[in-house]
């Protein structure tokens, strides 16, 4: 039972590639066998996270282009400042001037200077005022031009960076609404073979490359805990014997660690169910499947895909039943979080 509980901008390539996932055929033909629908389940699950990844890049671009989009925005206010300063240093100079008889004609001051000493001062003082006013005026306007085009880099940059994230939207929304339809084909196929009492086969899927080197892993990616071992409830005869996982259906269901399967099942309370044995004499099994990957007497390694999630059987909702026993049956169950512990797999 389950219970609650920075990056270059993306370029036209990305969008591309994501294109090729959106479009890939047969993603869509409801009349599929079986076995397609497991396969396409699986597909379009790597296809949205994928797409998922790129889109959630594409937001921390957004977040990367908000906070320079900020510092651009305490540029311009600096240089507004400093543009104010100019001006305002521009009508101390030309009030300087004027006190200073900066309006008095060159041939006056000939007249009036008491001495040459005096005249070439007073002509250097001149100088230097209209150099400092020249100097002012050009900064100001390379400042107002800095301001231009600063503002317009960040107004460009935003609105490309949008309508990217957009699109890469729209993409993932697209795979997202074709796993829903696929997800709820798959389950319909397991719900009428436990009705039947007749489980399918094992679907070979396209194992992912493999990333784990670790002897056990979780039997699902993305950890997200429900119903713990020992709860209480009306859905259980006495105590819940396992792990769950709150996992929609169609996740990828992983052996937990190399092994053995010895039983797969299909009906009663567990719905589709694998038992696997592995080496130390311990068993683990995952129940509520959707669909099988593996047939009994197969051989797994860590992290294999052996199944995909769902809610058969004593379900009242899609996710992932995980137990470690120390015997093939049940009554002999033992807590997962901590034994997966002990072998170095968090889950919290």
């Amino acid at each position: 039972m389950r219970s609650s509980r920075r990056h270059p901008l993306l370029v036209p390539v990305l969008l591309c590639a994501l294109a090729v996932l959106a479009a890939r055929p047969g993603d869509g033909d409801g009349g599929a066998p079986a076995a397609d629908a497991s396969a396409r389940v699986a597909r379009l699950y790597q296809d949205a996270a994928v797409a998922a990844r790129q889109y959630d890049a594409g937001r921390q671009e957004a977040d990367a282009q908000q906070v320079r989009a900020q510092r651009v925005e305490g540029r311009l206010d600096r240089e507004r400042r400093e543009i104010a300063r100019l001006h305002e240093e521009l009508g101390r100079i030309a009030r300087a001037q004027y006190r200073g008889g900066g309006g008095v004609p060159m041939a006056a001051r000939i007249i009036l200077a008491d001495s040459p000493e005096d005249l070439m001062r007073d002509q250097h003082v001149f100088s230097q005022a209209d150099l400092a006013v020249g100097n002012a005026i050009g900064r100001s306007h390379r400042a107002e031009k800095r301001l231009a085009s600063d503002r317009a880099k960040a107004a460009s940059a935003w609105r490309n960076l949008e309508r990217r994230n957009a699109e890469l939207a729209d993409l993932k929304q697209g795979i997202q609404r074709r796993l829903e339809e696929a997800r709820g084909q798959l389950q319909g196929q397991a719900d009428a073979s436990v009705a039947a009492g007749s489980c399918r086969g094992a679907v070979r899927l396209d194992q992912p490359p493999t990333r784990d080197t670790a002897p056990w892993v979780a039997p699902v990616e993305t950890i997200e805990l429900s119903a713990g071992f020992g709860s209480g409830g009306s859905r259980w005869a006495n105590r819940h014997t396992g792990q769950d996982f709150a996992v929609p259906i169609g996740t990828p269901v992983r052996a937990a660690g190399a092994g053995r399967v010895v039983r797969v099942s299909c009906g009663g309370a567990f719905g589709i169910a694998i038992v696997v044995e592995h080496p130390g004499g311990y068993y683990t099994q995952y129940a509520h499947l959707a669909a099988v990957a593996v047939d009994q007497g197969d051989r797994v390694t860590t992290g294999q895909w052996i199944g995909q999630s769902g809610t058969t059987g004593n379900s009242t909702g899609p996710h992932l039943h995980f137990e470690v026993r120390v015997t093939p049956d049940m009554g002999s169950a033992v807590d997962p979080l901590p034994w997966l512990a002990q072998r170095g797999v968090p889950t919290g």
